[in-house]
C-alpha cells in the first residue's frame, strides 16, 4: 500500500513539491515514513520549503539548457539509426552521509582487489580453478575469456584501472551490488557533469552541507594511467583511444582527454614500429606508452582479434605483450564482468583475501545448473533475466512487466543456451524525489561509483546516480529512457585510518581506506594469511611469497 502525502502531512510549512509524494514499499532514500525525513535531508527539504513547481521547473529547464550548451549528449542506436540526445539530469540531488560512504567505499576497495587477484590467477596459475572454487568450464568457456594471454605479466600486474561498480539499495535499506562493470566503464564525465551544472542552477542547495569534490577524477586518472606506463619511459605519454565521434559514449571520451591533457586518438592515428607505438602528430611520429582503450577486445588489433576491426591498432597486441605499452583496462578483463562470473565474487574475496564480502551479491541464478534452470523457467514472470555479456539494459526480462510473448521467447533462449543467461529475483530499487510534471515524485534510482586502481586505490566520492524516469520502471540505464542526479557524499564522519585499515584486514595505516594500495601491484603480502589460501604456495609471483 501506498502512503499518500506523508512526507508533507504534518509539516508546519509543507511545500507543494511534495504534495502526495507516494511511499511504496521500497527504501526511499530521503523519506522513512509519514511526516519523517531521513536526518541527512532535513537541510535539503527546508531549503526547499518555500519552492514552488514553476520555480523548480524553471531549475530543470536551466539544467537541460546547460547540457545542450556544453555538448552534453549521447547517442541511442536502433535499427540503423543513431539518435543524439541531450544528457537527461533532475536537479533533485541525492545524498549519501559520510558513514554509509565509508562503508561502500572499504567494500569496493575490497572487491576490485578480489577481482585482480581473480584475473591474475586465473590467466597464470589458476589456483581457483584447480581448486574448484569458480568451475573452471565457466572460465575457460567465456566468451570473455582471452586464452592469448595465459601467461603473460601485464604492467603492474594490475588488470582492472577503473572500474564502475553498480550498487542498489534494498527494501531493508542494504546495498548491494548488482554488477561489476570491469572492462570499458562508461559514466564518469556524466558525474562530473552533473556537479558543475547543479553548482551553476541551484547553488543555494549546496549553503547548508559540506559535499565531498569529486572533481579530482581526471587527476586521479591520469596518475594511474602514468604509474602503469613501462619504466624505461621516463616521461610517459599517455593518449585515449576511441572509435570515433560515432560512438554513444564519445563525449565522455573528448571530456575526460581534454581534462586529463592529453591526445584523443583513434586507432588510425598510432602504427606499430618494432613493437612500439607511436602517435601520428604534425613533428612526426611520437612514441606512447599507456593507451587508456575505450574499444573492447575484440576491435582492438586486427591482427589478433576480429580481422574486420577498422578501429584498432594492427600489431598494437604485440607491443602489449612486450612490455612496451601499457594498456587501461588490461586485454581479459571481460571475464571479470561476465555475469556468469559474478555470482562467485564473494567467493573469490574469500579464497584470495580471507574476508568475508563487506557489500553481499544480489541473489543469483544460474541456469547452467540443472535445479537452477527449472526454477527459472517455472518463475519467469517473477524474474529479471540477462544475457551475461550485455549491458546497458539490452538482453534483459524483466519479468513482472513482461508479455507472455516474451517470456516464452527468453524460455527458449535459456533452454538453448542456460551458460549465457543469469536470473535474480524482481528487486524494488530505492526511490528518490524526482521531478516529475511540476512537483517531486518517487522514482526507482541505482549508484555507480567508480574506483581506480594504479599504486592507490581511489573511490571518487559519489558517483553517477541513474533514475528510472517512467513510474514503476526499473531501467536506469539511459539508452532505454533512463535519467541522472547529482549524487552528494557528506563530509565527517570518524576518518581514522588504523580503524579502516582494521576493517579491510590490512597490516598498515598508510593503506587505509582513501588512500589503499592496489593489492596487485608490487608490494610484500598486503593480506596476512593470504597466501594461505594457495595449494602451492612455494610457486606464488616473487612478491606474494
Amino acid at each position: 500500500m501506498a502512503e499518500q502525502g506523508g512526507p508533507a502531512a504534518n509539516s508546519a510549512r509543507p511545500s507543494p513539491l511534495w504534495t502526495d509524494y507516494e511511499l511504496t514499499a521500497a527504501y526511499d532514500e530521503m523519506f522513512p515514513g509519514g511526516d519523517a525525513v531521513r536526518p541527512h535531508y532535513a537541510a535539503l527539504r527546508d531549503s526547499l520549503r518555500f519552492t514552488t513547481g514553476d520555480d523548480f521547473r524553471r531549475r530543470k529547464a536551466m539544467t537541460d539548457l546547460s547540457m545542450r550548451q556544453d555538448g552534453v549528449g549521447f547517442t541511442v542506436y536502433r535499427a540503423e539509426e543513431g539518435i543524439e540526445r541531450v544528457w537527461p539530469m533532475d536537479p533533485m540531488p541525492r545524498i549519501i552521509p559520510a558513514d554509509e560512504w565509508q562503508q561502500i567505499e572499504a567494500g569496493l576497495i575490497q572487491r576490485i582487489n578480489a577481482l585482480n587477484l581473480f584475473l591474475w590467477d586465473i590467466y597464470h596459475d589458476q589456483f581457483i580453478l584447480r581448486d574448484r572454487i569458480v568451475p573452471p568450464q565457466l572460465v575457460l568457456q567465456g566468451s570473455s575469456f582471452r586464452r592469448e594471454f595465459v601467461g603473460v605479466d601485464v604492467p603492474r600486474r594490475i588488470y582492472v584501472h577503473i572500474c564502475g561498480t553498480d550498487l542498489i539499495r534494498a527494501a531493508d535499506g542494504e546495498y548491494l551490488v548488482l554488477e561489476d562493470n570491469a572492462r570499458t566503464p562508461s559514466g564518469v564525465s556524466y558525474m562530473l557533469q552533473n556537479r558543475q551544472v547543479l553548482k551553476r542552477v541551484f547553488p543555494s542547495l549546496f549553503n547548508r552541507y559540506d559535499v565531498l569534490p569529486n572533481d579530482e577524477y581526471p587527476t586521479t586518472l591520469l596518475e594511474v594511467l602514468r604509474y602503469v606506463a613501462p619504466e624505461s619511459a621516463a616521461d610517459p605519454t599517455a593518449v585515449l583511444l576511441s572509435p570515433g565521434m560515432y560512438n554513444s559514449a564519445y563525449f565522455e571520451h573528448s571530456f575526460l582527454a581534454q581534462r586529463m591533457g592529453i591526445e584523443l586518438v583513434e586507432g588510425r592515428d598510432l602504427q606499430v614500429d618494432n613493437n612500439r607505438v607511436f602517435m601520428r602528430t604534425t613533428r612526426g611520429l611520437r612514441q606512447v606508452d599507456t593507451i587508456y582503450r575505450r574499444i573492447d577486445d575484440d576491435f582492438l588489433d586486427p591482427l589478433t582479434f576480429r580481422p574486420d576491426s577498422a578501429l584498432g591498432v594492427p600489431g598494437l597486441v604485440n607491443a602489449y605483450r612486450a612490455g612496451n605499452v601499457a594498456l587501461a583496462n588490461s586485454i581479459g578483463t571481460g571475464i571479470a564482468d561476465d555475469k556468469g562470473i559474478y555470482p562467485f565474487v564473494p567467493e573469490m574475496i574469500r579464497y584470495y583475501l580471507k574476508q568475508d564480502p563487506l557489500i553481499n551479491n544480489v541473489e543469483t541464478f544460474r541456469p547452467s545448473i540443472p535445479a537452477q534452470l527449472d526454477h527459472v523457467l517455472a518463475n519467469l514472470e517473477s524474474l529479471v533475466v540477462k544475457r551475461v555479456n550485455e549491458s546497458g539494459g539490452y538482453g534483459m526480462l524483466v519479468g513482472p512487466s513482461s508479455t507472455k510473448a516474451q517470456r516464452e521467447a527468453f524460455r527458449d533462449q535459456i533452454r538453448a543456451n542456460p551458460r549465457d543467461f543469469i536470473a535474480q529475483p524482481t528487486i524494488q530499487l530505492s526511490t528518490h524525489p524526482t521531478f516529475i510534471d511540476g512537483r517531486l515524485e518517487g522514482r526507482h534510482i541505482d549508484l555507480r561509483p567508480f574506483v581506480l586502481c594504479g599504486e592507490r586505490v581511489v573511490v571518487t566520492p559519489g558517483g553517477l546516480t541513474r533514475v528510472a524516469l517512467p513510474r514503476g520502471s526499473l531501467v536506469v540505464n539511459s539508452s532505454q529512457g533512463g535519467g541522472s542526479k547529482d549524487t552528494w557524499v557528506l563530509a565527517g564522519g570518524d576518518k581514522s585510518q588504523p580503524e579502516a585499515a582494521a576493517m579491510l584486514g590490512r597490516k598498515t595505516a598508510d593503506e587505509a581506506v582513501g588512500g589503499e594500495r592496489c593489492c596487485s601491484a608490487a608490494s610484500p603480502t598486503p593480506f596476512s594469511g593470504w597466501a594461505a589460501t594457495w595449494n602451492g604456495p612455494t610457486t606464488l609471483p616473487a612478491r606474494w611469497g
